[in-house]
């Protein structure tokens, strides 16, 4: 038995969500003719309050879409120095928006309002304009920190007092709201976007959504022709969305808690130093010097569990659809035959 705490995105569709897919009813999507895109489009708009979403092959491409949107050459985004989308878009904001980058130091890549109105620039020509507040919740590199609503709100604020625009990366957003109890219409209130991950927590095979009113909608929807991201029948894809968002939200609960117990399990190893307070679905673990990640990696690799380096001395792993009880328990039995406790 293979134990992959790599990502959750490695998951595979279960057979009730492959049955969904092959009777999905289909269509050209450029056209708009695709019936089952068009109804994930609509469901998602409504589930966060807004106009309307666009279907994408990636979060990515959601994200950077939004930034595309938001700015234009010259200007500048602010957000986390850990955020998604200057550390793992492949340079997306430069090559795809010409804009630059502010980077605050958050709080396990939560940022402020207060860092934020610290960090805005003048409103003069040696400076970049100020555009863009993006936030990310849960955040990855934090290991599934999410944030209190309440400093949303009072970011919210400053983006306003300062004409900014305020986007989300909530890849693993639904994550966040089980935790929180929040709807997600009342969550997206403050956002002037959103991105949504199906492919992450919820096990959908592919995509994500970006949401806002109908005007950025519109113009996301050309860029994301520009970008390359256009799709025919894409409503087998929309369709294992549809089931995800019907089936697997109320789940991600059983993420959370075994992300709990392998954070327990972990931090009980007496070659790790500490582990990351455990909010989701990823656990976060640094190392004590004389072992690196890659040794970690290799170490667990023998006996069949996968992880990720998130730096030199730093793992993560992360809790998905497919990882079950007893894959939590051949966890522990191993990593205490590899370790030896």
């Amino acid at each position: 038995m293979i134990i992959d705490l790599r990502s959750d995105t490695i998951t595979r569709p279960t057979a009730a969500m492959l049955e969904a897919m092959y009777r999905a009813e289909v269509g050209d999507d450029v056209f708009g003719e695709d019936p089952t895109v068009n109804a994930l489009e609509v469901k998602v708009a409504k589930l966060f309050g807004k106009d309307a979403a666009l279907f994408t092959p990636s979060g990515t491409m959601a994200n950077q879409l939004a930034i595309k949107v938001h700015t234009h050459a010259g200007d500048e985004v602010i957000c986390d120095q850990t955020a998604h989308i200057y550390n793992f878009e492949g340079g997306g904001i430069a090559v795809n928006s010409g804009a630059s980058v502010r980077l605050l130091h958050g709080d396990r890549g939560r940022i402020t309002s207060e860092q934020i109105e610290n960090n805005i620039n003048p409103c003069e020509f040696h400076y970049a304009k100020s555009k863009l507040v993006a936030i990310e919740n849960t955040t990855n590199k934090g290991g599934g920190a999410y944030y209190d609503f309440s400093e949303i709100e009072k970011i919210k604020q400053v983006c306003l007092q300062h004409s900014l625009k305020l986007h989300v990366d909530g890849a693993r957003i639904f994550n966040a709201l089980c935790e929180t109890g929040q709807t997600p219409s009342d969550f997206a209130k403050p956002f002037d976007s959103l991105s949504v991950c199906l492919s992450k927590g919820l096990g959908a095979p592919v995509g994500s959504l970006v949401i806002g009113n109908n005007d950025f909608i519109t113009e996301a929807r050309r860029f994301r022709k520009i970008f390359g991201g256009a799709m025919r029948q894409a409503g087998y894809l929309a369709a294992a969305g549809i089931y995800a968002l019907d089936n697997h939200i109320a789940r991600l609960s059983e993420d959370h808690l075994h992300a709990q117990i392998i954070g327990d399990i972990v931090g009980a190893l007496p070659q790790v130093k500490n582990v990351l307070p455990v909010h989701t679905n990823i656990v976060i673990f640094n190392l004590k010097e004389g072992l690196t990640s890659a040794e970690f990696l290799h170490k667990i690799k023998e006996l069949d569990i996968l992880g990720v380096s998130f730096g030199k001395q730093t793992v993560r792993l992360t809790t998905h659809l497919d990882f079950t009880n007893e894959m939590l328990n051949e966890f522990e039995r191993r990593i205490k035959i590899i370790f030896r406790y």
